[in-house]
């Protein structure tokens, strides 16, 4: 059942816990994440070197945001990536279904795209920035 938070009050005892179970949860699926899936540690150290190149050219604040949006983007993709391949092969199992790889694939392909972009942005943004 879902409790409703008046404006302006403070948050009872059981929402304050509600919401510390949430950020749990969370935490502990970048865990999992980051201890198990090769591809989120992949993309967290290039996240890393992006902004450790951004730091050391001096980039402009709105520009290493952009690159801190494109990092979490990339990031966000892959946790529901991970998230969905769970799910097909909780539904799956050891059988093969074509639908299955194709969602599997896609979801991928999501994740691919959007890391493609990203070090598209970081290089429109970095490389000028490194030759200066």
């Amino acid at each position: 059942m879902m409790s409703s938070v008046v404006p302006g009050t403070p948050p009872s005892p059981t929402q304050r816990s509600n919401l510390v179970q949430s950020f749990f949860y969370a935490g502990q699926g970048l865990y999992y994440a980051a201890s198990t899936q090769r591809n989120f540690r992949i993309h967290l150290g290039i996240g890393a070197v992006a902004l450790i190149w951004a730091a050391g050219v001096h980039l402009p604040l709105t520009q290493t945001a952009i690159i801190v949006l494109t990092i979490g983007l990339v990031l966000a993709l892959e946790l529901v990536n991970t998230a969905l391949e769970a799910v097909v092969d909780l539904t799956v199992g050891q059988t093969y279904h074509e639908l299955a790889r194709i969602a599997k694939d896609c979801a991928a392909a999501a994740v691919l795209v959007t890391a493609l972009a990203a070090v598209a942005v970081a290089g429109l943004l970095l490389v000028p920035a490194s030759l200066t």
